[in-house]
Protein backbone atom coordinates (compact mmCIF):
# COMPACT_ATOMS: atom_id res chain seq x y z
CA UNK A 1 0.00 0.00 0.00
CA UNK A 2 1.62 3.39 -1.03
CA UNK A 3 1.34 6.26 1.71
CA UNK A 4 1.01 9.77 0.87
CA UNK A 5 3.90 11.52 1.83
CA UNK A 6 3.60 13.70 4.42
CA UNK A 7 4.28 17.07 2.10
CA UNK A 8 1.26 16.70 0.27
CA UNK A 9 -1.31 17.99 3.19
CA UNK A 10 1.14 20.97 3.54
CA UNK A 11 0.78 21.76 0.15
CA UNK A 12 -2.82 21.42 0.27
CA UNK A 13 -3.15 23.82 2.77
CA UNK A 14 -0.22 26.38 1.10
CA UNK A 15 -2.36 26.16 -1.93
CA UNK A 16 -5.73 26.70 -0.01
CA UNK A 17 -4.51 29.97 1.84
CA UNK A 18 -2.96 31.00 -1.65
CA UNK A 19 -5.81 30.87 -3.78
CA UNK A 20 -8.29 32.14 -0.49
CA UNK A 21 -6.02 35.46 0.12
CA UNK A 22 -6.32 35.91 -4.17
CA UNK A 23 -9.94 35.62 -4.11
CA UNK A 24 -11.01 38.20 -1.25
CA UNK A 25 -11.77 41.38 -2.68
CA UNK A 26 -12.79 44.79 -1.49
CA UNK A 27 -16.64 45.16 -1.14
CA UNK A 28 -16.31 48.96 -0.12
CA UNK A 29 -14.84 50.39 -3.62
CA UNK A 30 -15.10 49.28 -7.27
CA UNK A 31 -11.87 48.34 -9.21
CA UNK A 32 -10.49 50.59 -11.34
CA UNK A 33 -8.56 50.32 -14.78
CA UNK A 34 -5.02 51.23 -12.05
CA UNK A 35 -5.90 48.60 -10.04
CA UNK A 36 -6.63 45.87 -12.34
CA UNK A 37 -3.39 47.01 -14.39
CA UNK A 38 -1.40 46.62 -10.96
CA UNK A 39 -2.69 43.39 -10.14
CA UNK A 40 -2.29 41.86 -13.76
CA UNK A 41 1.66 43.37 -13.46
CA UNK A 42 1.50 40.95 -10.27
CA UNK A 43 0.54 38.07 -11.71
CA UNK A 44 2.75 38.60 -15.17
CA UNK A 45 5.69 38.78 -12.74
CA UNK A 46 4.65 35.50 -10.54
CA UNK A 47 3.90 33.90 -13.70
CA UNK A 48 7.42 35.08 -15.26
CA UNK A 49 8.89 33.03 -12.28
CA UNK A 50 7.12 30.23 -12.71
CA UNK A 51 7.94 30.14 -15.73
CA UNK A 52 11.71 30.55 -14.74
CA UNK A 53 11.28 27.45 -12.34
CA UNK A 54 9.76 25.20 -15.79
CA UNK A 55 6.39 24.69 -13.45
CA UNK A 56 3.95 26.94 -15.12
CA UNK A 57 0.53 26.35 -15.02
CA UNK A 58 -2.58 26.11 -17.49
CA UNK A 59 -4.71 27.42 -15.49
CA UNK A 60 -2.34 30.75 -14.80
CA UNK A 61 -2.45 31.21 -18.47
CA UNK A 62 -6.29 31.17 -18.79
CA UNK A 63 -6.81 33.31 -15.34
CA UNK A 64 -4.50 35.85 -16.86
CA UNK A 65 -6.81 35.46 -20.20
CA UNK A 66 -9.86 36.03 -18.87
CA UNK A 67 -8.58 38.61 -16.48
CA UNK A 68 -8.17 40.71 -19.60
CA UNK A 69 -10.90 39.85 -21.57
CA UNK A 70 -12.60 41.25 -18.76
CA UNK A 71 -10.36 44.73 -18.39
CA UNK A 72 -11.13 44.81 -22.24
CA UNK A 73 -15.28 44.64 -21.31
CA UNK A 74 -14.56 47.17 -18.73
CA UNK A 75 -15.55 45.35 -15.78
CA UNK A 76 -12.55 45.90 -13.57
CA UNK A 77 -13.69 44.14 -10.69
CA UNK A 78 -14.12 40.65 -12.27
CA UNK A 79 -10.32 41.43 -13.99
CA UNK A 80 -8.66 42.07 -10.78
CA UNK A 81 -10.32 38.60 -9.71
CA UNK A 82 -9.23 36.86 -12.52
CA UNK A 83 -5.49 38.86 -12.16
CA UNK A 84 -5.76 37.83 -8.45
CA UNK A 85 -6.44 34.22 -8.83
CA UNK A 86 -3.84 34.20 -11.74
CA UNK A 87 -0.86 35.30 -9.37
CA UNK A 88 -2.22 33.06 -6.62
CA UNK A 89 -1.94 30.19 -8.77
CA UNK A 90 1.40 31.33 -10.18
CA UNK A 91 2.36 31.61 -6.31
CA UNK A 92 1.38 27.83 -5.56
CA UNK A 93 3.10 27.03 -8.88
CA UNK A 94 6.43 28.04 -7.55
CA UNK A 95 5.94 26.58 -4.18
CA UNK A 96 5.12 23.28 -5.82
CA UNK A 97 8.46 23.77 -7.79
CA UNK A 98 10.44 24.57 -5.07
CA UNK A 99 9.04 22.12 -2.48
CA UNK A 100 9.47 19.17 -5.15
CA UNK A 101 12.71 20.10 -6.31
CA UNK A 102 14.56 17.09 -4.20
CA UNK A 103 11.43 15.81 -2.94
CA UNK A 104 11.23 13.28 -5.87
CA UNK A 105 14.28 11.44 -4.53
CA UNK A 106 12.26 10.37 -1.72
CA UNK A 107 9.41 8.34 -3.99
CA UNK A 108 12.89 6.92 -5.88
CA UNK A 109 13.02 3.06 -5.36
CA UNK A 110 16.52 2.31 -3.56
Amino acid sequence: MKMIPRRMPIFALAVALVLLGATSTSLLAAASEADFNAAYAEAEAANKQAGALRDQWTTTAAALANAKKAAEAGNFDAAVAEAKEAEALAKASVFQATQEKDAWKAEVIR
